[in-house]
Formats: structure tokens, sequence, C-alpha cells
């Protein structure tokens, strides 16, 4: 029997008390040994009842709790006189109630938070000593000093002096504590809790003084880890039974969340990510429970060794001409790039035939001789690791077909390199550097599969013509392509360069995206123009050569979905994102089973996404709102995808963001303003306004093309909607170019499937060369000399481009 037993918390110690109440009243079995209820265990807030009509035992709601005051909070939010009443209200409302081992509930219906309370005690603490005369304690230690104040606070109140309070006592003591400024208002005083509940009963809750501290030096932390590993973030903050630690990352709790790869585990209030990524970077608080006026700020930085691509791997060139070995790394931090040839240094500097461009990412060689064949090694360095591969050059007179300048002209050229447009006619595939048509599809060729025309003329006496909407290169095999007036996709191969297979959908397939991570299309349907029948559709498999099915997934009303892109560094996507029409949420869909993990709500902020991107450095998701009729059009809002919760406003930004592949530059043509917005996020995690750059383009579709003159720095390419200007902009130094006059584009009547109505094209990490369509005609621009290269004409509504290379 327990009967007025105190039981005292110590610091680092966990009590878990299970008390089962057995009432002899309920049944009094002649033999006890033979009473089913002696076998019988009914669990917490249930008791076991013989029953009179059948002699069996049955669990039933206990029917009250021995009295005790033990104060606790439900997980519903309710206040409880002990553990067994949580339990037994828990039983008798069918539901899952468990005890929640904060005060929330005390201070339920208050606007004071517990940091006020603490203020408040403080302030008492402080004014106290003169009202209740405790001088003689004013010349010890601060912490001892109110412990005693405390002590005797206690003693005031308890009149009859036997240790422990109780509302009467309280009652009798009310005016003098309002004469004394210890009025009912007190909430929190000097670590004891009041509270009032509905029966207006006064209930209390005493807890120590606590006194933290942290020295200065440690209220910001840097800490650096590799990717991969996993990381401790230890609280600085120290003092005598110091309450619980928060840990908080951009403004969210992080210890009530269920999270897979981050835990706060530990008598020590650390910390713990496990298999750190990149997404992980950035600011960390941590703060003891109730004061967060203290607190300790981590910058974690997640460093990730390099990851290298050469181009070309192999090349054949006759003596005289030029030729550039290209080689491109990411890493945190910036790797430095070395070039060697046959395992040896080279010295570029020394040699007016070997010069390195943009920090090393392109090796130049001005006229080749014999002897520069060879094999050239990349080497990328950075803090924490590297990496290399090796770009080969053959030097020959033509004449000699060895089987390296065979399969550098056969392989290397005959399909691959090449934009594929989407037209009127057919499909062109056009080699950009020599502007030349390797091959025309036109409309009435025939698909290999069924033997019926690539684009069959529909009903009536209309014009026959090809209708294209959205295009996916997949994994440089095949290009998936819609026909959305056909309810259908087409699949062309890419070697034998035809239409090999056509995939049945729902009516009106508009948009294509290819996951990478799990080789499959995603494809959004509208059901018709009027858009009134939306499903979203998955093609498993979609580089097999097999023939493929459209998979009908559960997700009715879509109005448009967002799938994370990959890149050198980031090579699995686990995530796609769906947005359901008028609705303020974003649905996380998990891209191996097709369920819905999660949805993320955007009431709060009024917000029906519009558009979604992404960065992997801090993980950050971009959010358009759809504009409204209000004056103040929506702007962006910010996801943290550790935590799945919104950040809030990102900044005053309104407009769609384009991210680099690299993830380091967020870049958002302001309609509003018309500016150019560059953000970027550093290797700490930190998102900053870069630059506001002057947009002189109404921009329908922007691109990034990797640095000529620099390495791990980026161009900006953007097309205009309505006019015929295209824009250059270097985001190192801020310096912008625009071409014009490269012809009217597609008006809207004449492009009703969503997105950029005139887009434009890079050929790749690698590639100098980029596409735009004009109604028309077709702009080839070269982009290392930001000029027009050229105009194919004859391609009429040619929107729909994709390029397929290594370039």
């Amino acid at each position: 029997r327990l009967k007025n037993t105190v039981l005292r918390p110590q610091a680092s110690k966990c009590f878990l008390v299970s008390f089962v109440w057995y009432n002899p009243k309920l049944h009094t079995p002649s033999d006890p040994d033979e009473s089913p209820c002696r076998r019988t265990y009914c669990g917490r807030g249930r008791q076991c009842v013989l029953m009179a009509e059948t002699g069996r035992a049955e669990c039933v709601c206990q029917e009250k709790c021995r009295p005790s005051f033990v104060p606790v909070c439900g997980s519903d939010g309710r206040f409880y006189e002990n553990h067994c009443e949580v339990y037994r209200t828990a039983c008798l409302e069918r539901r899952r109630i468990y005890v929640v081992h904060s005060k929330d509930c005390f201070f339920k219906g208050n606007a004071c938070t517990m940091s006020e309370y603490n203020r408040l005690k403080t302030m008492l603490l402080d004014m106290q000593p003169k009202v209740l005369k405790t001088g003689e304690h004013n010349q010890q230690r601060d912490m001892e000093q109110k412990r005693a104040l405390v002590d005797a606070m206690f003693k005031y109140l308890d009149v009859n002096q036997d240790g422990r309070l109780v509302s009467d006592e309280l009652e009798k003591v009310s005016v003098k504590l309002r004469g004394m400024l210890l009025t009912w208002s007190w909430k929190y005083l000097a670590g004891e809790t009041f509270t009032l509940n509905t029966e207006n009963r006064l209930f209390l809750v005493l807890t120590e003084v606590v006194q933290l501290s942290l020295a200065e030096d440690q209220q910001i932390t840097v800490s650096t880890v590799t990717v991969g590993l996993s990381a401790v973030l230890t609280c600085a903050i120290q003092g005598t039974l110091r309450p619980p630690i928060i840990w908080k990352r951009n403004g969210i709790i992080l210890n009530f969340l269920d999270l897979e790869d981050i835990n706060d585990f530990g008598d020590d209030g650390s910390l713990y990510i496990t298999k750190v990524t990149t997404i992980h970077m950035g600011n960390y608080s941590c703060h003891a429970y109730g004061y967060e006026d203290l607190y300790q700020t981590h910058v974690l930085q997640v460093n990730v060794p390099p990851v290298i691509l050469v181009y070309p791997e192999t090349q054949a060139q006759e003596p005289g001409v030029s030729a550039s070995l290209h080689c491109h790394a990411d890493g945190i931090p910036n790797p430095k790039l070395l070039w060697l040839k046959n395992g040896m240094d080279l010295q570029p500097r020394s040699s007016k035939q070997l010069s390195l461009i943009a920090n090393g990412s392109e090796l130049f060689i001005g006229s080749v001789r014999y002897e520069d064949t060879g094999a050239y090694t990349c080497i990328a360095k950075n803090e924490v690791g590297v990496d290399e591969d090796i770009s080969s050059l053959f030097v020959e007179d033509s004449a000699k077909k060895t089987l390296a300048n065979i399969l550098w002209r056969e392989e290397g050229l005959s399909v691959g390199n090449m934009f594929y447009v989407f037209s009127d006619e057919g499909i062109t595939v056009l080699q950009p550097s020599e502007c030349e048509i390797r091959r025309h599809m036109k409309r009435t060729e025939r698909i290999v599969a069924t033997y019926e025309e690539m684009c069959p003329k529909g009903e009536g006496v209309s014009a026959q013509h090809c209708v294209w909407s959205s295009a996916v290169n997949i994994r440089d095999k095949y290009i998936y392509v819609t026909q959305p007036l056909q309810s259908r996709l087409l699949v062309v191969d890419i070697q034998a360069q035809k239409v090999v297979q056509v995939v049945a959908t729902d009516p009106f397939p508009v948009k294509l995206l290819y996951d990478k991570s799990h080789d499959q299309v995603w494809v959004l349907t509208w059901g018709n123009l009027d858009r009134t029948h939306p499903t979203l559709q998955v093609i498993p498999q979609a580089s097999v050569g097999e023939v493929h099915h459209a998979v009908r997934t559960t997700f009715q009303r879509v109005n448009d979905f967002f799938i994370p892109p990959t890149n050198l560094i980031i090579t699995h996507v686990r995530f796609a994102f769906v947005f359901l029409k008028n609705e303020p949420a974003v649905h996380k869909i998990d891209l191996e089973t097709f369920h819905r993990v999660k949805t993320i709500s955007l009431k709060n902020y009024s917000c029906i996404p519009e558009s979604m991107a992404y960065t992997h450095l801090s993980g950050f998701y971009f959010i358009q709102c759809q504009s409204t009729s209000k004056p103040q059009s929506p702007g962006q809002l910010l996801i943290d995808s550790v935590t799945d919760a919104v950040i809030g406003p990102n900044l005053n930004i309104t407009g769609q963001a384009f991210v680099s592949p690299d993830g380091r530059y967020i870049v958002t043509p302001d309609p509003q303003s018309s500016k150019l917005i560059v953000q970027t996020v550093s290797f700490q995690g930190e998102l900053g306004l870069n630059q506001e750059m002057d947009d002189p383009v109404a921009v329908s579709d922007l691109v990034f093309q990797p640095s000529f003159t620099e390495s791990n720095q980026h161009m900006v390419v953007a097309t205009s909607g309505s006019g015929t200007d295209l824009l250059f902009a270097d985001l190192s130094s801020g310096h912008s170019e625009v071409l014009r006059s490269l012809k009217e584009p597609l008006g809207p009547e004449a492009w009703p499937w969503g997105g950029p109505n005139r887009v434009v094209v890079s050929s790749g990490l690698f590639g100098q060369f980029l596409v735009t369509p004009a109604a028309e005609s077709l702009f080839v621009l070269n982009g290392k000399q930001r000029t027009p290269h050229c105009e194919v004409s004859d391609i009429k509504r040619g929107n729909t481009v994709v390029w397929v290379g290594e370039v």
C-alpha cells in the first residue's frame, strides 16, 4: 500500500510507476483462489467485475479513482488530478489518452507563455526580500538565497504547517496575498504554478528554482560533418536542475516530431542526426524548457567529397585542329581541379599549346599534334575527398580508321548531342553546332508497333498536323512525348530514331516528369480542355525495352505536381508533391508506393500552390501561391524538408522560383518589379538575398548554363512570353545582355497546355548551345558568345524540345 508517499525526481533519472487498484467490494467470491478476476488483468483505467448473471469476469471502466492530487496534463490537452483519472477518462471515452510531461495544460486559455511566467517569477523573487523581510539571506549566494526565499514563501502559505498546501489554506490567506502582491493572478510564483480550473478549484505544482548559464564564447557554435556520417549537437546551457532541452530548426521544435533521422534521446539533451545529408545543414538552436531567452545557436555545415564528370571520354582529332577537354566537379567546399597527362603533371603556363580555362574546368589545346595523344586525368580535391576521371585524346590522320576513331565518330556523333524538336510537321532532329537537320520524322511516318501514322488526321476537313505538349529524355535511350488530343504518349527510340510504341493514357495528357531514381514517368492528364477531370498516372520501368502501360494513381482533382531533380551529388529522390484544385496544401507522395505520406497545410497563409522548386542545400522548398483578386498577390512560401513544416514567407518575393542544378542559386523573376531576384544558399545552409538584377523581359521560361569563365558559377537565360527579347545574365558579376528581334513567340491560344509558351532548352552541362522557338521558326543560340547562332525556318509550334547527349 502506498499512502502519503512522495516521489522526488532526481536529475537524469526517470521513474515509471504503475498502480493497480483492487476493490474487494465489487465482488466477494467464496473461494478467492477460484475467482476469475484473480487471473484477469484489465489494464490501466479499467477494473475486473464478476458478473452475477454469468459468473464470468469482465473488464469495465474504473468506477472511481482513489483521491490523490498529483496533477498531470493529458494528451487531449486537459488537466487531470492524477494519472488514474487520465486512464479512467480514456476508458470511458474509448480513445487513447496518455500523460504528457509538460505544463502546457496548466496554462490553457492564458495568453502568457512559459518564458513570461519565468520572467514574472524572477521579478517576484527579486521583490520578495523587501516584502517578506528575509534580509538574513541577502549575504548568501544567489541560488541559496532564492531557495531559502521559496521555503519562506511556502511556510507562509502553509497555515497548519503540515508540509502540504490545500485549497482551504489558500482561501484563508487569499486576502493577505492580495495585499502583498501575491494575488490569484500569479500563474508562476517562485516555481509554484497556480491554475484555476472549471470547477473553480486551485491546484498547485511544486518545482525548484532554476538558474541557468551559457558561456559567451559558446553562444554560436559551428560544427562541420561529412555527408553520410552522424552528428551530435550538444547544448552548452548549464545549470542546477536544468529543465529538458528544447531543440529548434527554423523556429520549429524538433523534440516532439517523429523524424527518422533526428532524435533528442539521451540524458544530456543532445541532438543526434544519423546519416547526415545536405538537407541537414543550417542553424539549430537549443534552450531549456521555459527559458527561451537563453539559447545557443549551432551552425551545421555538411561537407561533400567531390563528384567528377569529364567530357568527352574519348575523342579523335586530326593534326592542326583545336581540341577541348572538359571537367566538372561538385562538392562542398568547392573542389580544386588539377590535370595530369599520362600520369604526369601538366604545365600549361609554360606551354603555348595548352591553356586552362575557368579554373581548370576546360583544358584547351590550340593546334593538336601527334604527341598530344594521351590519357588526360582530371583530379578534383577538397577538404574531405578526391575524385578523378580520364578523358582520352587520339590525334591521327583521318585515313587511319582506328578503333577509337570509329567508335567516336559513329557512336558519339550519329544520334547523340542533338535537339529533338516536336512541331506541327513531326519530329526534327537538329545538330546545333552545324545547324544541320540530321533527321525529320514526318507526321505521316508509321509507328513500328501499330503501323498507324504518327499524327493521324482528325475528324472533319481540318488540316493534318501534330499536336504535342510535353516530352522527357529517358537516359538517352527513349523520349516520351505526349499527344493530348490523341490521349496517348509516343515512345521514340533514340538509337533507331523511330517511334516504336504508343502508350494509352487518360484523356488530355499534358505534362510529363521523369523520376530517374525509380525509372518511372509521371503523367498529368486534364480529362478535357476545361481541366474538369484531371488524373495522375505513372509508367513504371520507363527505360526498359518492353511494352509499357500507364498506371492510374488514386489522386483526383490534381492541379499540378512536382518531383525534385537529381544532380551529381543527389542521385536519389524519395518524394514527389501533388497540388489539388483550390486546396491550400501540398501532398507529399512516396515515389515508390505512390501513397500519400502526409499533407502540409498552407491554410494559415491562404496559399493555394501554383508552382514549386527545391534546393538540396538545407532542404528548402519554394512555393509560389496562386494570384488572387486582391491587390497584393501572394508571395513565395518556404517549407523545410527536414520537418515538412512551413517556415513562412520567403522575404517579400513573388513569382516562380528557378533553382540552379547545384542548388546554390535561386532565381525568381518578379512580375511586379521587373527584376530578377537572386538568392544564394551558403555552405552553412543560410538562405540570403544576393542581388536584384534588372529584367527587361516578361519571363516565360528560364534555364541555367554553367559559366564559361569561372568554375561553379552560372549564367541564366530567360525568354519572353510576350515579346521578341531574350536575356543573358551572369549571376557572379550581375552583368546582363539582351538579345532582341528573335521573332514573336506562340500566342496563348496556340499553346493551351500550361507551362511556358516560349521554352528555352540548353545542351547539357558542357554544351554551349541553346534552342528557343518562335511561332514559325526555331533559333539556335550560342551561349558562350551570347549571340544568335542560326535560325531554322518552317518549324511551326516547336515549343516541345528535348536535348539528347552527353554534353
